[in-house]
């Protein structure tokens, strides 16, 4: 077992608290990683203000990047010292969804049994692992399958949020899409994620990109990263604005936020034909309503999972962007901090005064 720091999440709606826990040495194919920088994403904030539920305590956090400290008997893919990025899309391998190439699907993701010591431990109690990464914590304990190796040259803010904002937003226009060159594209919502799609569609080769906020300063981010056009939310009809910019609709729309009325609006916001892919978290319980004559017009309507990525593959490829400068991940970052303001920086992101904030732990 090894000590270390970690912010501690008890119940919605409540503040995370910096403890010392222990986590275990690594059996099987599970790798150690000592966490460099962790991104402070919105899907942890969902949890926090309980529009989902996870058994507490709990670690959160799910975006990171640090260096391999330790390997379990059976890793044969990494050796201490591997600069690594996480990825909450482990896999299996053997499942149906693994096998007909879907690992982001996995219906069977690894994780420890109930024969063996916890992952995590405080006072001798077991402590969940948020997303089977907890990366808000010093070290992590992360299965083979996710993991990707990296360059020891890539800055580690900026590969942690390759770990899940990137892969989602990018993969979604690319992978889960597939948006053409020359089509056209709007994106609701330009935080993390929503930046990251805008950037996937100027990477596609999409003619029109409209960003949908309603904060000034991240839709000049959205500008700055490759957006033609923007449209304040907060000053009127954001679908008639998108109407009247592209003459119709949009090929392609992506709701980037996790609110019902913007997986609304984005369907709406498509022309006859085109599509709308929904990648945020819309709540629990909630439901997304729609016209349904709209369907007439082959109008369809899709759910994006990560970026229904393959991410051992398109990890690679992103870092591969970024080191061209397609693909722009240290403008995206707001904010750095350490461990202990994570819940200022959860604070930040649901009021709207960030895109990203990264803790950094070295």
């Amino acid at each position: 077992m090894v000590a270390m720091k970690a912010a501690v999440f008890h119940a919605a709606n409540e503040p995370l608290t910096i403890e010392q826990l222990e986590i275990a040495e690594p059996e099987g194919f599970e790798v150690r990683v000592r966490t460099v920088a962790s991104g402070v994403c919105h899907s942890d904030l969902h949890f926090v203000d309980g529009f989902y539920q996870m058994k507490t305590p709990a670690v959160l956090g799910h975006e990171a990047a640090g260096v391999v400290e330790a390997v379990g008997p059976l890793v044969t893919e990494f050796q201490p010292g591997d600069h690594v990025i996480a990825c909450l899309s482990t896999f299996c391998g053997k499942c149906e969804r693994c096998l007909e190439g879907q690992t982001h699907l996995c219906t069977n993701k690894p994780q420890r049994s109930p024969d063996q010591p916890p992952a995590l431990t405080w006072n001798g109690d077991p402590v969940g692992q948020g997303f089977r990464v907890a990366s808000y914590a010093e070290q992590m304990l992360i299965h083979e399958n996710g993991l990707v190796k990296i360059g020891d040259d890539i800055p580690m803010a900026s590969a942690a949020l390759i770990g899940c904002g990137v892969t989602t937003g990018v993969g979604a226009v690319l992978k889960t899409a597939k948006v053409e060159a020359g089509s056209t594209v709007a994106v609701f919502g330009c935080g993390g994620v929503g930046l990251a799609a805008i950037q996937g569609a100027r990477i596609a080769g999409a003619r029109k990109i409209i960003a949908v906020d309603m904060v000034e300063h991240k839709l000049g981010t959205a500008r700055e990263l490759g957006a033609t056009h923007s449209v304040d939310a907060s000053t009127g009809d954001a679908v008639a604005k998108i109407r009247e910019i592209t003459g119709g609709g949009v090929d392609y729309a992506f709701e980037a936020i996790g609110l019902k009325v913007a997986a609304e609006q984005a369907f709406e916001a498509i022309r006859p034909g085109g599509t709308a892919t929904i990648i945020g978290m819309i709540p629990v319980g909630q439901k997304v309503e729609l016209p349904g004559a709209a369907f007439l017009g082959e109008k369809k309507i899709q759910g994006s999972n990560m970026g229904s990525n393959h991410f051992k593959v398109d990890m690679p490829r992103y870092i591969e962007f970024y080191q061209r400068g397609l693909l722009q991940l240290d403008q995206m970052i707001t904010a750095r901090a350490r461990l202990e303001d994570v819940n200022d920086r959860l604070r930040a992101m649901k009021e709207g005064e960030v895109a990203r904030s990264v803790l950094m732990f070295d």
